[in-house]
């Protein structure tokens, strides 16, 4: 049945990820990563780097750049995702000790990064307010 199902996803077409992504793109994400490549940046170095550190934003910007398969793009972007995902959890841990109440709006945030990445995999679009700022203190 799984396998069935596998079949089914791969044969569906999938559009194409610079097609399907670009208008979730912020123009300043953009502007600032031609002024990277234009330095001498690698996108899809940078894109990585990005994902790594759990910026979606700028992984994405980078993604739109490079010259790579469209399912290592989905990849890395949806390691981004879940790495924002890690990096808000943890948030959420720390404030829930230093503050001695819980974040449940960051724990939310988390599964909404989550969910992300699961439809960037599937080849799906994502909403376009998924984009948020992780708070910092």
């Amino acid at each position: 049945m799984a396998d069935d199902r596998q079949q089914l996803e791969q044969q569906e077409p999938r559009e194409e990820f610079n097609g399907q992504y670009q208008p979730l793109c912020k123009e300043v994400f953009v502007g600032l990563a031609r002024e990277s490549l234009a330095q001498g940046a690698d996108a899809a170095e940078r894109a990585r780097h990005y994902a790594a550190r759990g910026k979606p934003d700028f992984t994405l910007a980078y993604l739109l750049a490079a010259e790579m398969p469209d399912a290592e793009k989905r990849d890395v972007l949806a390691k981004a995702h879940e790495r924002r995902a890690e990096v808000t959890e943890e948030r959420a841990r720390d404030f829930d000790r230093r503050f001695h109440r819980p974040f449940p709006m960051l724990r939310n945030d988390a599964a909404q990064d989550r969910a992300a990445a699961r439809q960037i995999r599937a080849g799906k679009a994502i909403r376009p307010g998924l984009s948020r700022a992780v708070p910092m203190m």
